[in-house]
């Protein structure tokens, strides 16, 4: 909770973000962490024998498929960080080595254009090679806040966004319906999930918001709550000027880097605070509620759950949702009485 509202002091963030990424235990002594970084970093330097005792044949497929990219990505990240600046910087070729050696490591993910913007910070604060590429596996692994560029993975983000947008943001919304199944896609949001915000924010607000994401305070998908804060307010001009989809497109682009972070971060608590004392909660946000354990309705409340009707190959609601006209009434919703609609029909 500290994290999720302060933030961590940049002092002190090598030593936190291990935690916060999943390498060292809360639990864990200090002891049990220094054996854990030799046993990590033993494995670590095994993941990279491998690929340097690959066969000729495939290293010319690791070339083809991770290393050209890799090798083109490395030395335009981050190259203002003073950590990265110069040309021949060690920092970048262990960059590099981290890269390749993940792809070794996970070859199901590979590499894809972007990753490099994620390590780089990593890096830089966490400074040791081994250490990093771990945490870089914990990010990976542990934090929906990432999302590869396959299909299903982006998709997946989208429907929930755009089921935070119909709630919290209906004109929006409908602006987006408005303009079929392009507008739908969101273009204008992919590189700010596939990226985590870096292209959008300068370095000292990103990892702000980085951080309040690795928390995972009330729930797993705070970076979309952030999404919804940058439409909440930037996105008026879309609405009234009724801009077509490769318009919005540069309309967010074009505040890159122009955005208040402080400001985006504390309506998307905001937001998420709304969405905690929602009456009834709509199945198509069922799975964004379960996966992020207990702590979103520590309270006791749980909200009913109200079936969205977009189930063609049922006939009745998978999460048990309950059909609009069947929920609860306004007079027997107890303390948390408001309409969903009403909830968010607000204070911009």
């Amino acid at each position: 909770q500290a994290i999720f509202f302060g933030g961590i002091d940049i002092s002190i963030r090598g030593e936190v973000w291990p935690f916060l990424l999943r390498y060292y235990s809360y639990e864990s002594t200090s002891e049990e962490r220094e054996a854990l970084r030799i046993q990590k970093r033993k494995e670590y330097f095994e993941i990279q024998e491998k690929r340097l005792s690959m066969s000729p044949d495939e290293q010319k497929d690791f070339w083809r498929n991770v290393q050209f990219t890799v090798d083109k990505d490395v030395v335009r990240t981050d190259r203002s960080n003073q950590f990265f600046r110069g040309e021949g910087n060690p920092n970048v070729e262990t960059m590099r080595r981290i890269l390749l050696n993940y792809a070794v490591f996970n070859p199901t993910i590979g590499y894809s254009q972007g990753m490099s913007d994620l390590v780089a910070p990593i890096l830089a604060e966490v400074l040791d090679e081994s250490d990093t590429f771990w945490c870089f596996v914990g990010l990976m692994q542990n934090t929906i806040f990432f999302s590869s560029p396959r299909d299903e993975d982006m998709e997946k983000q989208l429907m929930y966004l755009r089921e935070l947008l119909r709630l919290m943001h209906p004109r929006f919304y409908q602006h987006l319906l408005s303009l079929g199944e392009d507008g739908l896609q969101m273009l204008f949001c992919h590189r700010w999930i596939l990226l985590c915000f870096k292209r959008e924010f300068p370095d000292a607000e990103a990892l702000r918001m980085w951080e309040a994401c690795w928390a995972h305070y009330q729930t797993d998908y705070f970076h979309l709550f952030i999404c919804v804060a940058i439409v909440v307010i930037y996105g008026d001009d879309v609405i009234e000027q009724q801009l077509a989809t490769d318009q919005m497109l540069l309309h967010f682009g074009n505040l890159a880097m122009h955005m208040n972070g402080e400001l985006v971060l504390r309506k998307a608590r905001s937001l998420l605070y709304q969405f905690h004392l929602l009456p009834r909660v709509p199945c198509s946000l069922h799975d964004l509620c379960k996966l992020c354990g207990t702590g979103m309705w520590d309270s006791g409340f749980i909200p009913a759950v109200e079936c969205s009707g977009h189930h063609p190959a049922s006939e009745s609601c998978p999460c048990g949702g309950l059909p609009e006209a069947a929920s609860p009434k306004a007079g027997s919703e107890g303390r948390r009485g408001l309409k969903t609609r009403d909830v968010f029909a607000f204070r911009k």
